[in-house]
């Protein structure tokens, strides 16, 4: 994982008042000085006007809300969070003192707390917000459009980039997950995409409609239309209206899941997302609950693997040993000394069958252009046995695949398990629970069991049942 991952404390609510710098309050925002105060200072106050003129008096008191609360987690034992909380209040002190004749800006009133994410902050002021997003280093300052600073606090700095919110036309690159966009019922804004291998119907509508233009990621001059371009790679070079969104860096299943409330400022739609978040945390704990109190004496041992050019190795990725888990598995032995079985070596192969005999459920991983034509003789070719009789999964017809929802194009094909999966991982937790105990009931969203037979669903437009402006409402599963 890029970056270092930031400690959390007990969320808090902070009052912020008092003064412990000098600001020349006449004077405009400075555009390349945001760093303006040493990170040291051992504590946050926000400016206090008790000594004021008559006319930010004024001001102040027409504004009684005006001295921030700001939702600090893990950010508090953080230098740089030290720092960006104190740009916070040199922020708001910059709004009062714009002078009583300035037009009111529009208040902030959707606050949202982060609860799970390792990965970003948020601390929001009267009329703007920051964003901290500790993978690329930045800050996104986010100014509501009617407000005096969204026309003079305008940064674009290796370290700070402004935006004027909510955004209305906005475009993404592919690799990062549509999902958030529909769960915050936010398509109709987006006028751009760098692929039509995705795997959301109403996106793939927009598209065939001419609402949703295919633009192309190497472009920077016609991305440079869009008021915000979200990238999920961010080593490349980046232009002003380039803004990060990487759910898919953090590690547990919750925390991915929680970027839907990275996303929502720049809509002003955090009530909307704590609405889904808080019902998708709420299942995916139901089903978690509901799985540690399966009766079994022993918890199924479960496996992932891959297959590529002739070496077969097991995946250990912590977000699916953290599903695993949770779906009450048992993740296969840590100890294994081994992790690269080639097909070629008969001993290598020995001993990867002997390890596949403890297994009572495989997912296979392994890439294939054409998931529909991958089958369980496929796997049997690949996997090289004569004689699966030791293998508990197959007895069992628990081989699974996490190909069931694709999109099929030119280029190959795009896998659901990649972006709905991510925002709905309640979905997935089920989908294991079914796979660890099978009860024949439950029809899976992203697994398919190789085993019997499933085949693959292929999304396309035609299955859209919503506009582009309405939600798409997070699938509760039922949960007893």
């Amino acid at each position: 994982m890029r970056g270092e991952r930031e400690q959390k404390s007990p969320n808090t609510a902070v009052q912020l008042s008092g003064v412990e710098e000098k600001l020349h309050h006449h004077s405009p925002l400075p555009r390349h000085r945001f760093p303006f105060i040493a990170a040291s200072y051992p504590s946050v106050k926000c400016p206090s006007t008790a000594k004021s003129s008559n006319r930010t008096r004024h001001l102040h008191h027409r504004r009684t809300n005006l001295l921030l609360t700001l939702r600090l987690g893990a950010a508090m034992s953080s230098p740089s969070s030290r720092l960006l909380q104190l740009v916070a209040c040199f922020l708001s002190l910059v709004s009062l003192l714009q002078g009583a004749d300035a037009a009111a800006p529009v208040p902030t009133v959707n606050l949202s707390r982060v609860e799970d994410a390792q990965y970003f902050h948020i601390y929001f002021g009267e009329s703007f917000k920051v964003i901290k997003n500790s993978i690329d280093g930045k800050s996104y300052l986010l100014t509501q459009r009617n407000s005096r600073m969204a026309s003079t606090a305008r940064y674009c700095t290796g370290r700070i980039k402004s935006f004027v919110i909510p955004l209305s036309n906005y475009s993404l690159d592919t690799s990062a997950p549509v999902s958030f966009f529909e769960l915050l019922g936010l398509l109709e804004g987006l006028k751009g995409v760098t692929s039509d291998s995705v795997t959301s119907e109403c996106l793939l509508k927009s598209l065939s409609t001419g609402s949703t233009a295919l633009v192309s990621k190497k472009d920077t001059q016609q991305l440079k239309q869009f008021a915000a371009h979200f990238v999920s790679d961010v080593d490349g070079e980046q232009a002003c209206n380039y803004a990060a969104f990487m759910p898919m860096e953090e590690i547990s299943p919750l925390q991915r899941a929680e970027w839907i409330r990275y996303l929502a400022p720049f809509a002003n739609a955090e009530a909307r997302a704590n609405v889904v978040y808080n019902a998708v945390k709420s299942n995916y704990l139901c089903l978690n609950k509901m799985a540690m109190n399966q009766s079994e004496e022993f918890k199924p041992v479960v496996a992932w693997v891959e297959y590529n050019q002739g070496i077969w190795s097991f995946v250990r990725e912590d977000y699916k040993r953290q599903l695993v888990r949770d779906a009450g598995g048992e993740n296969i032995d840590d100890s294994l000394t081994s992790n690269s079985y080639n097909v070629s070596d008969p001993d290598d192969m020995d001993n990867f069958h002997a390890i596949l005999c403890t297994v009572a459920v495989l997912i296979d991983e392994t890439y294939t252009p054409e998931p529909a034509k991958y089958t369980l003789s496929s796997f049997l070719e690949n996997v090289e046995v004569t004689d699966n009789s030791c293998f508990v999964f197959l007895t069992n017809q628990s081989l699974w695949r996490t190909d069931k929802r694709i999109r099929a194009t030119a280029d190959g094909h795009a896998t659901d398990w990649f972006d709905g999966a991510i925002a709905q991982p309640q979905l997935v937790l089920a989908d294991l629970i079914e796979a660890f105990f099978p009860t024949g009931s439950y029809n899976t969203t992203f697994l398919r069991n190789l085993a019997k037979g499933d085949e693959v669903f292929t999304v396309g437009p035609e299955t859209c049942d919503r506009g582009s402006s309405a939600p798409l409402e997070p699938t509760i599963v039922s949960c007893q």
